[in-house]
């Protein structure tokens, strides 16, 4: 697997904070770089969350990663409701690969994939088209968008 490492930079987002931005095109399918961190238990990933720490990703039944680390660069891609990656679990490691072109200076994005708990919590800034307001996996989009119909109609 070819890591893309040196094809990224980091700069202010419109999005959010710093974000991560293409330095070139990049094709699809491309592996970016990994998303790390320290690997935690569950009751240890909800304190940290009831911390708000926003870097944690599950990994399996039993353990979480806590990516809340300067040495962890891929902390710093944004979530978008299009996103032009997406974060794979393979082997207990997470990485964050193309769906689609990128073309130089893009921001690079994924989908944080939160569930519907607490999704007021977690507005989104993605200014994407089918932005849905909340950064929540694409699966509840429906029923946000079902939700935000009915609130025009009252």
């Amino acid at each position: 697997m070819r890591i893309l490492a040196d094809q990224i930079e980091f700069r202010a987002s419109a999005i959010h904070g710093t974000g991560v931005f293409a330095r070139e095109r990049i094709s699809a399918g491309n592996t970016l770089i990994e998303y790390l961190g320290e690997r935690i238990s569950k009751a240890e990933s909800l304190l940290r969350c009831e911390e708000n720490n926003q870097y944690i990703f599950s990994i399996n039944d039993r353990h979480d990663l806590d990516g809340n680390f300067e040495w962890n660069p891929a902390r710093l891609i944004n979530h978008s409701c299009s996103p032009n990656c997406t974060a794979e679990l393979d082997g207990g490691r997470i990485w964050v690969r193309t769906l689609r072109i990128i073309e130089a200076g893009d921001e690079i994005s994924f989908n944080y994939g939160y569930d519907l708990s607490d999704y007021r919590e977690h507005p989104c800034r993605c200014g994407a088209q089918s932005c849905v307001g909340y950064m929540v996996a694409e699966e509840f989009f429906p029923q946000l968008r079902s939700m935000a119909e009915a609130l025009k109609e009252v």
